[in-house]
């Protein structure tokens, strides 16, 4: 769990990159593969993990839980939406919660998830909790996937400076076969298959030792009923919310409605420019004013190809400009944001000044021609 002590240990051996990334990094690759909505870290720490999960695209939920409060309360603003979130809103909901609890107690807050962590944490439990540790996990919580990662002692003679454990904080230590025999009993019991594998390779001509880092990966074999589910659910909760951050996102009508307006006005500007740099170049010449209408069947050269119908076109009346809404939501983007027409006109309505038939964005250029 403290990542900075371990590390000085293994100084010589050099693993590059630490052996924290290398466990990270496998942790997103499952996700990359998966694609789980909700993740859970038990004993998230300073949550360094979390943080590197929360821009995994798949995720909608991500929970963090840990024993020692002040450890996550001194990081837990790296996991706040910033500036940038709130001007561009992502198209996916994000919800980040840290709580603070024991692995070894059951809390509701924690069913439903697809993916279950638990890096470096079995081996900081005492004997009573890591005997109510896969009930709780694997029983109660019963997630499609759990990863659980553990130091294997029989790589602790080739790091200097390491007399028993790792880590001052350690209960224990297993071996390779140790920790598979314990792992292949918890999978036995609560219908998991589980694979191993793990991080930090030993020098060449001591690959027996195995990996510095071992690796348990499980999986549900069966789903869990709707029934089972139901009958475990405790009915008080035990772990305390320290933190919760819900991410703006275009599934909230409020800021889906500012990007719709912001890209139509965005657009509507656009093709308004393009249209008041032809009718000037045209105005003054009644001959090439006569063959204006007709050039605008090329208006979709100025907007990237876009193929405009006659009733689409935009056109100037007096110091009006009006661009139809059937225009704008031929663009891409204006297209994907709303979905449909109607939903278009339903999220701009009353926030965009229209035509009197509301059939297109209005500008008046009287001031703009003052200035000019």
């Amino acid at each position: 769990m403290d990542k900075n002590f371990q590390e000085e240990f293994t100084q010589i051996i050099k693993f590059q990159p630490p052996l924290y990334k290398q466990r990270h990094q496998f942790v997103k690759d499952l996700v990359e593969k998966y694609k789980p909505k909700k993740v859970a870290d038990l004993g998230c720490a300073d949550c360094s993990l979390l943080w590197m999960l929360k821009f995994c695209s798949c995720i909608e939920v991500l929970a963090g839980l840990d024993i020692c409060a002040n450890v996550m309360k001194e990081k837990m603003h790296t996991l706040s939406p910033l500036p940038v979130d709130y001007l561009q809103p992502s198209e996916r909901s994000l919800t980040v919660t840290l709580h603070h609890g024991s692995v070894a107690h059951k809390d509701p807050c924690m069913l439903g998830f697809d993916l279950v962590t638990c890096i470096e944490l079995i081996e900081h439990l005492e004997e009573s909790e890591l005997k109510k540790f896969p009930e709780v996990v694997f029983g109660f919580m019963a997630p499609s996937i759990v990863v659980i990662s553990t130091p294997n002692s029989e790589f602790n003679p080739l790091l200097p400076g390491v007399l028993l454990y790792r880590h001052p904080d350690h209960k224990f230590e297993w071996s390779q076969a140790e920790f598979q025999s314990w792992a292949l009993e918890t999978a036995r019991c609560y219908n998991y298959s589980v694979e191993f594998t793990g991080v930090g390779h030993p020098p060449t001509g001591m690959e027996k030792v195995g990996f510095c880092t071992q690796i348990g990966v499980f999986v549900r074999k069966y789903p869990q009923t709707g029934e089972s589910l139901q009958s475990e659910k405790p009915t008080e909760a035990v772990y305390k919310t320290v933190f919760k951050a819900v991410y703006p996102s275009l599934k909230d009508e409020k800021y889906l409605q500012n990007a719709v307006i912001s890209e139509v006005m965005f657009t509507a500007q656009i093709i308004k420019h393009r249209l008041m740099s032809k009718h000037k170049e045209y105005s003054d010449d009644p001959e090439r004013k006569s063959k204006f209408q007709l050039s605008m069947n090329c208006f979709s050269d100025y907007l990237g190809k876009l193929v405009v119908e006659k009733n689409m076109e935009p056109f100037v009346s007096g110091n009006e400009v009006y661009v139809p809404l059937t225009t704008i939501f031929s663009f891409p983007k204006v297209n994907r944001l709303c979905g449909t027409f109607e939903k278009l006109c339903k999220l701009i309505a009353g926030k965009v000044t229209l035509s009197s038939d509301g059939s297109a964005v209005m500008f008046n250029t009287e001031h703009e021609n003052e200035e000019n």
